[in-house]
């Protein structure tokens, strides 16, 4: 901040389609950019949202009415990735959310004898255990997960339609924009593309539309106009907002260019145009 103004020290950057990095993104010389300056600031940094990731959407908070804010800094503090299913109990599996290691306990008989546990602040797929009776290691998996108590845990019961695939469901502005399946690889219950998940061309059935429509409003109301939605059959078990995958892969099995379809989005909200998710959260007045 310099006073009251958001600067960011940035290199002016011009994208292309690539392979790799190198070839993708050609830089120009750092400089002080105010952000006002801009028409918009898309925020794409990595879970946790821990005290520094707060810092920045306090920061981003003084370019409110500036420029356009992709997602909104209050909708990424007050929607965590994981407990936001919640808001939707009849989308979602039987969710738990605890630091009881005994409680995690009865919940994996409550639930059939199998359940996923994983961190409430994780991504891509670290820390993410699948538990099941009879298994020796069983107590110590929901020691490690609560860290003794020490944490929040979520629990959920496991789905084995998970063994086909993981779907990621892209949303721009609360519309589809497509999604991929994300298969996990053998010997293994995660199906995350950071652990090694392959990713598959998938559809939009009529229940995940549905899951769409009923998320749709949740995410105007919190300004997020971009989102990922994990489903796994016809349950939904994350909604990612922080810097969702999938473009990349989306167009490479689809033949198209979907991340253009994205930035149309963000143009309309850019140019406050009635609809569009962030115009009356964020954006110029």
């Amino acid at each position: 901040l310099e006073h009251d103004d958001p600067i960011a020290e940035a290199e002016p950057t011009t994208v292309t389609s690539a392979d790799t990095p190198a070839d993708a993104f050609a830089f120009e010389a750092r400089h002080a950019i105010p952000l006002e300056a801009t028409d918009m600031v898309w925020i794409r940094q990595d879970p946790p949202v821990d005290v520094a990731f707060l810092h920045a959407t306090w920061i981003l908070e003084r370019a409110r009415g500036k420029t356009l804010l992709i997602n909104d800094p209050r909708g990424i503090r007050e929607t965590n990735e994981h407990l936001a299913v919640l808001s939707f109990p009849d989308l979602t599996p039987p969710t738990i959310v605890t630091r009881s290691a005994a409680r995690l306990g009865a919940f994996v008989h409550e639930q059939g004898g199998a359940i996923v546990v994983k961190p409430v602040e994780g991504h891509g797929g670290l820390g993410v255990f699948l538990a099941r009776l009879g298994d020796p290691n069983l107590s110590s998996i929901f020691e490690t997960a609560t860290r003794q108590g020490e944490v929040w845990t979520m629990a959920q019961r496991y789905m084995p339609e998970v063994e086909a695939g993981d779907k990621r469901i892209l949303i721009a502005g609360g519309e589809p924009v497509g999604a991929i399946l994300r298969v996990p690889p053998e010997s293994e219950t995660r199906s995350n593309l950071h652990v090694g998940g392959v990713a598959q061309q998938a559809d939009i059935t009529e229940a995940d539309d549905a899951i769409v429509r009923a998320v749709a409003p949740f995410l105007r109301e919190r300004g997020i106009l971009f989102a990922g939605l994990d489903v796994i059959g016809d349950r939904l078990t994350e909604i990612n907002i922080t810097s969702p995958t999938g473009i990349r892969q989306l167009d490479r099995l689809e033949g198209r260019n979907s991340a253009a379809d994205v930035l149309s989005v963000f143009e309309a909200a850019a140019r406050g145009e009635t609809g569009s998710v962030a115009t009356a959260t964020n954006g110029r007045s």
